[in-house]
């Protein structure tokens, strides 16, 4: 294995981009290294998060070239960058809205793995009304005291910090007195309790904090910025929701997530070079084509309805892939991104359906049985309505395209002046 190489300037072609990432994974790629170590070179190289600029540990890719890098690293069959939270939203925040010392300080742990995270917005009076959110910060010298309670917070047993949202000023506006910190989740007064899902997994749990601290240094954006901040993580996060290129394998990064002394080749699916560690393709073409192929073999093809269907669906699939290469341009919608978000909960539900068509009645028995897919159907039907609630519901999508780019009137209601101590709570 040679020195990491510096992958090739921003504005390179797509061939000089695609041999500067295939050289890379040729000369550094050992599936005998740890996930540690080979994570380590990816963020050297700056390949762990490409789009981020140079000063945060990226490339100044643009979305198309870091869509190219994912795709040649999953052909190349290793493991991808870190997966999370942290990669996907919290190293873009922060190389947005944080300061050069707090960049440096929190971004690098994310790109290596070293540090896993989870996103503290969402609470059980505050889920579509993010600005109506309740959890207090409380000023105590150079640290904040932090109290209330979160919920539906992915990978939070397996996090080790938080990207919180707390109030800050109750007597501003409520868009106003919302901070956004970076919260470390390892400490007294911070218990989370993982929610078992109809899947059977417990993606999602609940959070709740009492007198827990953060240093005033771990501030993103400025005080009484969070609302602003955190449409940044918001905007990143439909943008990435509604993603559905080719991606590499991943692992959870973290010492809670279990991989980093690992052997990275364990995490590869050589047989299908991009699939998930079941085996299914994420959600997109791989996953498309897994379906026609079951379809094929099954003798289902053979309906021109299901052709149809398919071929529908494989449409939805490119004119969205389209639209997130088109999401950096100028002449872009504001609304890309919840655009992105409404086109992968429409796209979950179309997999859904034609999954179930194709595989009939297996589609109703679990991985625990003999089914031809090992229930991997069944349980995308399961998993299939909460895209359409998590990252913001359809409902919250369509309101933010209607007001902020329609210019359609907003609902009744009291004005964004009054104090958020005055307002009624929900």
């Amino acid at each position: 294995m040679t020195e990491t190489l510096t992958p090739p300037a921003a504005d390179i072609d797509a061939d000089t981009l695609r041999a500067g990432v295939v050289e890379f994974c040729a000369q550094n790629w050992d599936p005998d290294l740890t996930v540690e170590q080979w994570w380590r070179l990816l963020a050297e190289s700056g390949y762990a998060h490409p789009m981020l600029p140079s000063a945060a540990g990226g490339l100044g890719y643009g979305q198309d070239q870091a869509a190219l890098v994912s795709l040649v690293l999953a052909e190349r069959g290793v493991l991808g960058p870190p997966g999370g939270l942290g990669r996907m939203l919290a190293a873009p925040t922060i190389a947005i809205h944080g300061a050069p010392e707090q960049i440096r300080r929190f971004v690098p742990e994310i790109l290596d793995g070293r540090v896993g995270w989870c996103q503290l917005f969402s609470e059980p009076n505050a889920g579509s009304d993010l600005a109506g959110l309740q959890c207090r910060a409380e000023r105590d010298g150079d640290e904040w005291v932090i109290t209330g309670q979160k919920v539906w917070t992915s990978g939070g047993q397996v996090a080790d910090k938080g990207m919180l949202l707390a109030r800050t000023d109750p007597d501003l506006p409520k868009h106003a007195g919302i901070s956004w910190f970076a919260f470390d989740m390892d400490q007294p007064g911070v218990e989370v309790r993982p929610l078992k899902e109809m899947t059977g997994h417990a993606l999602f749990n609940e959070v709740f904090i009492d007198e827990a601290r953060v240093a005033d240094s771990s501030l993103i954006g400025g005080l009484n910025n969070g609302w602003r901040v955190g449409n940044t993580t918001l905007m990143v996060e439909r943008a990435s929701l509604g993603s559905s290129g080719r991606t590499p394998p991943e692992a959870l990064p973290g010492p809670k997530g279990g991989a980093l002394t690992k052997r990275a080749g364990d995490f590869v699916n050589a047989a299908d070079g991009g699939a998930s560690a079941s085996g299914v393709p994420p959600l997109g073409v791989n996953l498309w084509w897994w379906l026609v192929g079951l379809a094929r073999n099954n003798g289902a093809i053979n309906s021109r309805v299901l052709r149809e269907d398919l071929m529908r669906l494989y449409g939805l699939i490119e004119i969205n892939r389209l639209s997130i290469q088109r999401a950096k341009a100028a002449s872009s919608s504001a609304a890309a991104p919840n655009i992105a978000k409404l086109a992968m909960s429409e796209m979950t539900r179309e997999f859904r359906d034609i999954g179930m068509r194709v595989v009939g009645a297996d589609g109703m028995l679990s991985g625990e049985s003999d089914a031809q897919t090992n229930g991997h159907i069944a349980e995308l039907a399961l998993f299939s309505p909460a895209p359409s609630i998590y990252g913001g519901t359809d409902q919250v999508q369509r309101n933010i395209i209607g007001e902020r780019v329609l210019g359609l009137p907003k609902e009744p209601g009291p004005s964004r002046d009054t104090p958020f101590s005055e307002l009624p709570k929900n």
